[in-house]
């Protein structure tokens, strides 16, 4: 079985659509969206509009509200705080990270388990060493990120990386064949926001308002913990970063072409 994961950004929505029209090869099964609840309204209206030009299905999972969890101070199981990287603050005066399981709790198990469905296999029951192949949308500016799969039953694959496509590169095929510029797909929240895509979240007040409470909700952790947390590395309250740029403030811009992400900042 060959699976997309599709997070409905850039690449992977690229690459769902070199899918569709054979430019790929092997055509796939399905495509997995998995959902954290807590996506930009763009994000959900760009899905619908994408799932109208695939040939394959499209299956919506979904963990729960990754956003909820972190207003009743809980994860997946209820049984804790959910884990997400935030910006900490200690008393002492030093900063530190919180761990990053958000990913895996309401992205890579809500797939895998999804996959194990269509591939017909019960929880905990054993599947054939490379029964499914995953196909992941990471381009070249990103192959950092690439990771071989921890279950023997699947085997991740990188199509973009093989086709020696950036993200500028998907950006130009989306245009070349007339199709809409793809949304950013992160969850509101997210403390790995650049200031760029801070300043997109701003630019959506609902987004905004949610993302400035939500920061408001994690300052002091449940239990022992004596730091603060923060969405923002500047460890502000959101709502207190000047999210403006140096052009802004006055400063002529050296560059007059567009970035493509290549430099690695």
């Amino acid at each position: 079985m060959h699976i997309l994961s599709l997070g409905a950004g850039v690449q992977s929505s690229t690459l769902a659509l070199m899918a569709a029209r054979g430019e790929i090869g092997q055509m796939p099964d399905a495509a997995i969206f998995a959902d954290t609840q807590w996506e930009p309204r763009k994000v959900y209206e760009w899905l619908d509009w994408l799932e109208t030009q695939l040939p394959f299905p499209v299956v919506r999972v979904t963990a729960g509200s990754l956003r909820d969890a972190i207003v009743q101070k809980q994860n997946t199981t209820g049984q804790r705080f959910a884990s997400i990287p935030w910006f900490v603050r200690n008393p002492d005066g030093t900063h530190g990270m919180g761990r990053r399981q958000c990913t895996r709790e309401y992205k890579i198990d809500p797939i895998n388990k999804e996959k194990r469905r269509l591939l017909g296999y019960e929880p905990r029951q054993r599947i054939p060493v490379g029964a499914c192949t995953t196909w992941i949308g990471i381009s070249t500016d990103e192959a950092a990120r690439m990771k071989p799969s921890r279950e023997r039953w699947n085997v991740n694959k990188y199509p973009l990386i093989e086709a020696g496509m950036s993200r500028g590169h998907c950006l130009a095929w989306m245009t070349r064949h007339g199709y809409p510029q793809p949304p950013k797909s992160s969850c509101i929240g997210c403390p790995y926001h650049s200031d760029e895509e801070w300043r997109h979240v701003k630019a959506d007040p609902e987004a905004w308002a949610d993302a400035v409470y939500i920061d408001g909700v994690i300052r002091k952790p449940a239990g022992l913990y004596a730091g603060e947390q923060f969405a923002h590395a500047s460890r502000k309250p959101l709502a207190e970063v000047d999210f403006t740029t140096a052009e802004e403030n006055g400063q002529a811009t050296l560059w007059d072409e567009e970035c493509e992400g290549m430099c690695g900042v």
